[in-house]
Formats: structure tokens, sequence, C-alpha cells
């Protein structure tokens, strides 16, 4: 059975779609929180895979929030072990800053609904080919990542540039949140400091409009999703029986 090791930072931020998705298929799990596990000290060895989630801190607040040494530190072992690893935003900015790209403040923050690209490596890429060549997806951020040396650059957006790498063959970073459903959005936007966030950025999308592109947008993205992430996973074992996906999980939450 394999077994899977999950980086989470705030509570607010789960695996969303992946968790029910990882757990038909009958992989094991191990959560180490951050915010509740500051000086946890998780090892690579035992696992077959390993997701980053994100979180509201950014990758130069390492001497604050000493974490994400740790969290680089085992990026770096699961690299070397040539494991199946998936950064989602601020985790795949780790992946990016871990192989020695720099990460930087983005033009303009994006949060809500943007059209993802994928370029032409992307559109044939095995997990990115799985979003097509054009696809709504949800993003909370204002940080972007560079293209790491000897990655492939798989989409964009755009108003960001560099959306999705893949590193090797088993490393990918995507900026945006392809986890979400309409409960967690709907969480995100009502929390007063996510809230805030979306004010101060003037992104052009408030919280109606961002609820009400969701209620367009969702299914889409959770079909895309589920074809991903079980690409995705497969990479890191195969399933223990096969998953049984109902319409009303691919639809609207």
């Amino acid at each position: 059975m394999s077994r899977i090791l999950v980086f989470q930072h705030v509570a607010a931020e789960p695996l969303g779609t992946l968790d029910p998705l990882i757990r038909r298929r009958g992989h094991r799990m191990r959560f180490v929180n951050f915010e509740r596990q500051p000086d946890a000290q998780p090892c690579m060895d035992r696992y077959d895979g390993l997701i980053v989630l994100g979180g509201p801190m950014n990758v130069e607040e390492q001497a604050t929030r000493r974490h994400l040494r740790t969290e680089l530190g085992v990026i770096e072992q699961a690299l070397k072990q040539d494991k199946p690893i998936l950064g989602i935003c601020l985790g795949a900015q780790l992946l990016a800053h871990a192989l020695g790209a720099a990460v930087i403040r983005n033009r303009q923050p994006e949060i809500g609904w943007y059209e993802l690209e994928a370029n032409p490596l992307g559109r044939v890429d095995d997990l990115v080919s799985g979003l097509g060549s054009r696809s709504p997806v949800f993003q909370w951020h204002s940080r972007t990542f560079a293209i790491p040396h000897g990655a492939s650059h798989l989409a964009r957006t755009e108003t960001c540039e560099n959306q999705a790498f893949r590193y090797g063959r088993n490393a990918y970073g995507f900026q945006f949140h392809l986890e979400m459903d309409q409960a967690l959005i709907e969480r995100w936007v009502g929390l007063p400091r996510y809230h805030a966030e979306l004010v101060a950025a003037g992104a052009g999308q408030d919280a109606a409009s961002i609820l009400a592109q969701t209620r367009q947008a969702m299914a889409t993205m959770r079909a895309s999703a589920h074809t991903v992430f079980s690409r995705f996973l497969d990479r890191i074992g195969p399933a223990r029986r096969a998953p049984v996906v109902s319409m009303r999980e691919l639809a609207l939450a």
C-alpha cells in the first residue's frame, strides 16, 4: 500500500478534492500540519510520494518560519529519491526554490478565476494535458516562481506567465488551486484575513463575482482535477481498487 506524506500549513488550506480521491484509491496518508507542529522533522524515506499544499506565508520567511527550511530539506530528499512530488501554490514555490529558482512578487495578485493556457509542452504532458489547452482554474497568490533550470514550463495565464512546471519525471509545481471545491472557496472569501487580502489585491474580482463564477466553472475544474490528480497518484502507486466516481462528485459541491 502506497504512503503519501502531506505538508499542510493552515487549516483553511486542506487537500480539498484530493482527499476523497486518495482515500478511495486506498493510499495511506500522513499529514504534517506545520501550524500545529512547527518543529516537526519528517523524513521522506518511508513514503512513496509528497504533496505540499498552499499557505499564506512566503518562501522568504524562512528566518521566522523555520518549518519552511524543514520542508525544503524534505523536498530535496524526495527529488534525490525520484519520488513523485506535487506542490500547490506555496508548495510549488517551495519546490521551485529547492531547485534553485527565484520566487518573487508577481506583477499583480491573482485571486479568483482565471483561464489557464497550456503551452505546447503542457498539451502533451501526462498530467497537464488533462486540463485541455484552456481551462478555468482558481487562483489565490501574489508571488510567482521562475521556472527552474532543467524544468519544463507547462502552462500560463495572461497575468502570470509561470503557472505549472515539471522537473524530471515526477516533480510538478502548480501555482493554481486545482484542489478547490465550492465550499472551500466560500470559506476563503468569508474568512477575515482572506477577505482583507482579496480587497487589498484590487485584482478586479470581488467576493460576489468570485462566487458567481464558481457556480459556472466549478464542474469543469473538478472534472479536470480528477483526471490530473488521478494521473499523479498513479505515479505514486496503483489504486487498491478502481475508484468509483459518481456524477454528484464531479458536479458542483
